[in-house]
């Protein structure tokens, strides 16, 4: 299946400019190139893909094949060298940079390997900031209280991260991406720091609130068991797409 195809598609003709409102996230033609000393080095190479609402797509690849920058390019936290990203229908290039702050907030979910979470702010307030920033925050402790339930961890609401072990971190970073029940989520090695007991229970419970709340999920990992629970993978070498489908057809 070539870069251009899509893994899970997001209805008839999804590639095409006209029906991108059917897809929750679609890439077409994306290169990123960058200058250093010996010229220019291309990091992704036309990258295309297009994942129906609710479905999960695994990017998978060696390090330095470009999984990362493409994250962050699907996210809007980069720009590319040349092509296109629509989320929910929206030309995310074509927004300036305060507009794609504004959809992130509004529309995305981040789960990062390092947690993210700030050091000195509790479970509680580390959770509900997520919710300030898209704009509700009216409810935002009660809603963060309610999700810090959910994934296990009533009771250390009032807890710094530096008190927490690694995967009661990475359980409110988990509430943090759910609490505003983002459309679509983007996952870079969220068990990347864990203990591979600790990182299966973490995945238990990403999968589980992914499938509660309809959420698209794109996630990058190493590991090819998290990549065989996602409907779908890519793979990258050097920046290019080598094989691109349903899961079953994709890994061994």
């Amino acid at each position: 299946m070539s870069s251009k195809q899509s893994a899970v598609p997001a209805g008839p003709g999804s590639a095409g400019p006209g029906t991108h409102s059917q897809a929750a996230i679609v890439a077409q033609h994306l290169r990123k190139t960058v200058r250093d000393a010996s010229g220019e080095l291309v990091v992704l190479d036309d990258v295309s893909l297009d994942l129906a609402p609710g479905a999960s797509l695994a990017i998978v690849g060696p390090s330095g094949s470009g999984k990362s920058t493409l994250l962050g390019l699907l996210a809007g936290l980069d720009l590319p060298s040349s092509g296109k990203v629509w989320i929910d229908g929206v030309d995310l290039f074509a927004l300036d940079e305060d507009r794609r702050a504004a959809l992130r907030a509004a529309r995305l979910g981040f789960v990062f390997q390092n947690f993210q979470l700030i050091e000195h702010v509790d479970a509680l307030h580390n959770v509900s900031l997520a919710l300030d920033i898209a704009g509700r925050a009216g409810d935002s402790l009660q809603a963060a209280r309610d999700m810090l339930a959910r994934v296990g961890l009533a009771g250390r609401e009032q807890r710094k991260p530096g008190v927490l072990s690694g995967g009661e971190q990475q359980r409110v970073a988990l509430a943090r991406a759910f609490v505003t029940r983002p459309g679509l989520l983007l996952a870079d090695e969220p068990t990347g720091n864990l203990d591979a007991a600790t990182g299966a229970r973490i995945i238990d419970l990403l999968f589980a609130l992914q499938r509660q709340q309809g959420t698209t999920l794109v996630l990058v990992t190493h590991d090819p068991q998290l990549a065989a629970r996602c409907d779908a993978v890519l793979e990258l070498q050097s920046g290019r797409v080598v094989r691109h489908g349903p899961r079953e057809s994709v890994l061994p």
